[in-house]
């Protein structure tokens, strides 16, 4: 080849190299000025998000952690000697704050949950919200909640409703104090920016202290329901006793080992709390069960969309949270992340109360379960 040859090749190769240096830079400037134009429209483009917007699977900004109750009930003891409770605050309520959530009273994006503590003669003011709320007493006992002047016992092992929009106060007629889990969809209402808040009477609606409130006496008989009362979105039932709670999980297990099938896997028996005028959840946004398991059991490893919050009533464990170990006992609560793997290992018999935000998965037609090891 010759030199001049030579030389011409290098003229061409640089002439291409310089167009398409400046097609590159005249596209970069075009699109440079349609993302300004995207942005001063209030437009983001799906091509720039799109793994953000739709993940492979869920993306919980929820981690797996655990509260001990053997650290939460002296700080909420010690919020009684110098919090006081009424109007204003209108709760002693500490809320479980999630670590992947900071800065927020969020167990998870959807559940709020906390520690309520009313000193001896103490009275909480009445008020209602849109919020749907539960209450489970791990122990004590003295306290009457009021939802809708229905004065409620609040016992050991219990679960009470405060379904949306009802008025509740709560009173404590005895000289010692009590705390218990409060649960509500706090995250999830407001989310949906559906938050209606109202203010009671400042007075208690009652200070009766009967052994069953007006709901158990109208509600609470297996298998009966009054002729003529219509279906309810939340159950009418307000008061599910520990008394019943222990009878069913009870039979469950002595049928087993009868050969009659009924438990949701070996040695694990489980309970849910159901409205008694349809049969579906007792609260529209929030499932409430209860599970048992025989000492040396192992559940099955299973993935769910949509968070939970479980509490240990009475015994010890294993849980498996995802990547986390949990040593749990008495009292104790853990979060368990939408699509996060989870098993439990008893280590004696152990009681568990669960509470999650399936029914509204279930009715948003999202809901989804994985059981076994994920691979």
């Amino acid at each position: 080849m010759s030199r001049a040859s030579s030389g011409g090749r290098r003229t061409h190769d640089l002439e291409v190299s310089v167009t398409d240096t400046t097609s590159e830079q005249t596209e970069r400037k075009l699109l440079d000025e349609l993302y300004a134009d995207f942005e001063d429209a209030g437009l983001i483009p799906l091509w720039t998000q799109v793994d953000g917007l739709m993940p492979m699977s869920p993306q919980s900004a929820a981690v797996p952690h655990l509260w001990r109750w053997a650290e939460l009930l002296p700080i909420a003891e010690r919020s009684g000697e110098l919090v006081p409770v009424g109007r204003g605050g209108e709760r002693r309520a500490m809320a479980l704050s999630n670590p992947g959530l900071p800065g927020l009273p969020y167990a998870t994006p959807t559940l709020w949950t906390a520690i309520q503590y009313l000193g001896p003669r103490e009275v909480a003011p009445s008020h209602r919200h849109s919020q749907g709320a539960f209450r489970f007493i791990v122990e004590g006992e003295g306290v009457w909640t009021n939802v809708d002047g229905d004065a409620v016992a609040m016992r050991r092992g219990d679960l009470l409703l405060t379904p949306s929009w009802a008025f509740h106060e709560h009173q404590n007629v005895t000289d010692r104090p009590m705390a218990w889990l409060d649960g509500l969809d706090i995250p999830l209402v407001s989310k949906l920016d559906a938050g209606f808040f109202e203010f009671g009477p400042d007075e208690l609606s009652t200070r009766e202290t009967p052994e069953r409130s007006r709901g158990e006496r109208l509600w609470g008989h297996p298998g009966l329901r009054p002729i003529g009362r219509p279906d309810q979105p939340n159950s009418p039932l307000n008061a599910y006793r520990w008394e019943h709670t222990d009878a069913a999980l009870t039979a469950q297990l002595e049928l087993e080992q009868e050969g009659v099938p009924g438990v949701l896997e070996p040695g694990h028996a489980g309970v849910r709390f159901s409205n008694p005028t349809t049969g579906r959840d007792a609260l529209v946004t929030m499932r409430t069960e209860m599970r048992r398991l025989r000492a040396g059991t192992r559940t099955t490893p299973v993935r769910t969309v949509g968070s939970a919050v479980w509490q240990v009533f009475e015994g010890e464990a294993v849980a498996q949270v995802g990547d986390k170990v949990f040593e749990i006992a008495k009292g104790d609560l853990f979060v368990v992340p939408s699509w996060c793997e989870v098993s439990l290992s008893a280590r004696t018999e152990v009681d568990l109360f669960r509470f999650s935000d399936e029914p509204v998965y279930e009715a948003l037609g999202l809901a989804r379960t994985f059981r076994g090891e994920h691979k």
